[in-house]
């Protein structure tokens, strides 16, 4: 899950609010294109119009669902636009919306009011470069308006900041570009040690990030002055950090291969590592190679561990995604018929506070996913559980992953529930521990918050239960459980980076004890 700090703010909330109708009026616009950006402008895409009582943000980076914040987001797919033309947009068919009212029913208030074109095939999510967007206006709705708009911003390219220690890797992946019979790029960031030498070998580390994190999220770490500091110093550890970039097909790619996305695993493998370690490591040794990540990272990181254990040396796995499916949030996919709704007859909660307070329920932050999604379904929003879908079940039909659940009713389907098990951690690890557990022995390290904002905690205890019990080896994994602790709570690059520290001191302690 993702780790966005507006959401995790909040104190309580629920479902989407409803309006009373005697307060509302009818909303429209004129979108106009500005003339400098028309010869850059798609005639197809996607358009997403915002009304957002949220005045501290773009309302256009506002995708998650946000019931203290009052997001509302319309969208419909339009085709053969005319740019030299006004375009009316108004309570007409084929829009989907995040709201419990149409555009002929806003409820009286402030607002500011957005819209992004999306016209990007390539990426998942609307922030592609090249998308354009209107600036933000504040308006108020106490009566019938019609508000001219223009698409006057697009969105730029993702650059990595000039530093001597930070490098941009991207290169055209083979294994990809052959299965989707087109060129696909991979990207990654590299920030290289204090004093680095191009002549000398070092550990290595590779960073996942939280859901749908890029490469760029680089820059961040070369900006925060206290982190250069450090690790830029002697004081530094002498380790190459690389951060993957995020981006996939449906969302995040997971790193993992896929019947619907195509084989990132692999990829990363055979293609991506190897090339980074031959440019700037000086090596290929895997006793010095680490993974970790939170959140989408948490999970990622330990399944690529699990996954390809000898080619990682040790997971640092925080706040992982659902790693048990009998867990799945507070979903049993293998035995619950519907995912919005519990065995209690209650709307399932997917986000609550520290305190225990639910936040927003699945069913409207799926709401969230099926406006995003082209196909008006969570399946290609570009957002978590479209990510989810292409990575754990079987290709469908128009080239969308098969839902586990339905988008709107919630019911789930079991047999795409069967295909999820591939990549339930527990059913793998107890299916291949007596080969995998002595490759796993030492590596293993996971740290979770019990009152998990995203309720991934259970999963976590599950699995833990179940390596607890194991034999033949007996887990060594330390699996580290924080009371009142909630998502990504304790993870930081410096202390993963000393953690990773720490494992290197232990190898080479080892190592000196065997000789």
């Amino acid at each position: 899950m993702k780790l966005n700090l507006l959401i995790l703010g909040f104190l309580l909330g629920s479902s989407l609010p409803v309006f009373s109708q005697k307060q509302s009026h009818t909303f429209s616009a004129q979108l106009k294109i500005a003339p400098e950006l028309k010869a850059n402008f798609q005639n197809n895409g996607r358009m997403y119009l915002f009304l957002s009582q949220n005045f501290n943000a773009e309302p256009r980076t506002q995708i998650w669902p946000n019931p203290m914040a009052k997001t509302y987001i319309f969208a419909k797919n339009m085709d053969r636009i005319n740019p030299g033309k006004p375009l009316t947009l108004a309570n007409d068919r084929g829009w989907i919306s995040t709201a419990n009212w149409t555009l002929d029913h806003v409820p009286a208030g402030d607002y500011l009011v957005q819209v992004l074109w999306d016209q990007d095939f390539e990426e998942s999510r609307i922030d592609a470069p090249g998308n354009l967007y209107s600036t933000p206006q504040k308006i108020e709705i106490n009566q019938t308006i019609n508000l001219p708009l223009v698409l006057n911003q697009v969105i730029e390219k993702r650059s990595v900041i000039n530093h001597p220690l930070a490098k941009v890797v991207e290169f055209k992946s083979e294994l990809l570009s052959q299965w989707w019979k087109k060129p696909v790029h991979v990207k990654a960031a590299v920030l290289l040690p204090h004093n680095y030498n191009s002549k000398k070998t070092y550990p290595i580390r590779y960073n996942v990030s939280g859901y749908g994190g890029r490469y760029t999220r680089i820059n961040g770490l070369v900006q925060n002055e206290d982190f250069i500091k450090w690790w830029d110093s002697e004081e530094g550890p002498q380790l190459i950090t690389v951060y993957l970039d995020g981006e996939g097909p449906f969302g995040d790619s997971y790193q993992m291969d896929s019947e619907n996305s195509g084989p990132y695993g692999a990829s990363l493998i055979q293609e991506l590592i190897p090339y980074i370690e031959s440019t700037y490591r000086g090596t290929n040794d895997a006793e010095m190679r680490f993974v970790d990540g939170c959140s989408t990272g948490g999970w990622v990181s330990l399944g690529l561990q699990l996954y390809y254990p000898e080619v990682f040396n040790g997971v640092f796995s925080y706040s992982p995604d659902a790693i048990d499916f009998e867990n799945y949030q507070l979903i049993n996919i293998y035995q619950d018929k519907n995912a919005y709704e519990n065995e209690f007859g209650y709307q399932r909660p997917v986000m609550r506070s520290v305190l225990g307070e639910p936040m927003l329920s699945l069913k409207d932050f799926i709401r969230y996913e099926n406006v995003l999604g082209a196909s008006n379904t969570y399946l290609n929003s570009g957002g978590q559980f479209s990510a989810h879908n292409a990575l754990y079940s079987p290709k469908g039909t128009n080239g969308l992953p098969k839902p586990l659940f339905d988008p709107v009713s919630g019911d789930i389907d079991p047999t795409v529930a069967k295909a999820w098990e591939k990549y339930d951690f527990k059913r793998y690890v107890k299916t291949h521990w007596k080969t995998l557990g002595p490759k796993l022995q030492g590596k293993i390290f996971i740290w979770m918050g019990d009152m998990d904002h995203f309720y991934l905690n259970p999963a976590t205890r599950s699995f833990d239960a179940f390596l607890k019990r194991s034999t033949l080896p007996t887990s060594d994994a330390k699996i580290v459980f924080s009371p009142m602790k909630g998502h990504c709570a304790e993870f930081s690059d410096r202390t993963v980076l000393e953690q990773i520290q720490q494992r290197i001191e232990e190898i080479h302690k080892t190592k000196a004890v065997k000789r």
